[in-house]
């Protein structure tokens, strides 16, 4: 199974860690954070990484070239930043199969090999890491609702009043039937071309999505003040170990 990572962004709310450097090169532990991705994903069993670069690009293939620890890197460049939908197109002619989505600015300590473990046995087009968060924290991210067999039923991006307090994390598998959705996907009011939208078209044309709870903990690193967080959460596990 390929993984897909997504590191186009600017990150500016991390800023100034990134004035000179995309998000995902920002360190954490002493390590950038695609360095945990790509460590967490080969793990997983990457057989390739397809890693979607924008700002300051450079950085990334100069640093990591064309492969990490024997898996080769494909780059796709996201010229401008409209969105996840817009940016898994970027990655379409590189995938022919079931694949893992990862978010290039998360940390986990978590069950990734249960979500990835769910889209091998075939009874999901799509599986989602979710997670339990305060409601009042819930409007920051994708907001799912789930049916009595924990199947999504519906996702809303960004809510101003979330119906639930289940949010998407930054980790996904998905079949290629996610592309044809993609390109269906109109703007949204933030201008981007969202995947909660995707994932709604999928969902109404009758394919199954799988909810896996967290079990651990993960960081969207999106200010520094996350970056610290997750720099003390590794070290308590390195600690522990």
């Amino acid at each position: 199974m390929k993984a897909v990572v997504l590191a186009a962004g600017k990150g500016t709310r991390l800023r100034p860690l990134t004035d000179d450097k995309p998000k995902g090169m920002v360190e954490v532990d002493g390590k950038p954070i695609l360095t945990h991705c790509f460590e967490q994903l080969a793990e997983l069993g990457a057989e390739e990484f397809v890693v979607v670069v924008g700002y300051l690009k450079e950085n990334i293939i100069d640093h990591y070239g064309d492969e990490f620890e024997g898996v080769p890197i494909t780059y796709t460049h996201q010229r401008e930043q409209k969105g996840l939908a817009h940016a898994l197109l970027d990655v379409e002619e590189h995938i022919d199969e079931d694949f893992m989505l990862m978010l290039g600015d998360n940390i986990f300590a978590a069950n990734l090999h249960d979500v990835v473990r769910r889209q091998q046995e075939d009874r999901a087009d799509a599986a989602f890491l979710v997670e339990e968060v305060p409601l009042e924290e819930a409007s920051r991210y994708g907001v799912c609702d789930t049916n009595k067999y924990g199947e999504i039923t519906d996702v809303i991006e960004k809510p101003e009043e979330p119906p639930t307090n289940l949010v998407m994390t930054g980790f996904y598998t998905f079949s290629p039937a996610i592309f044809p959705a993609c390109k269906l996907v109109q703007p949204s009011n933030r201008g981007e071309y969202e995947i909660s939208e995707a994932i709604d078209l999928l969902i109404r044309s009758g394919r199954t999505i799988d909810a896996i709870g967290l079990d651990g903990w993960r960081i969207d690193v999106g200010y520094p003040e996350d970056r610290d967080e997750a720099e003390e959460r590794l070290q308590e596990l390195t600690l522990a170990q």
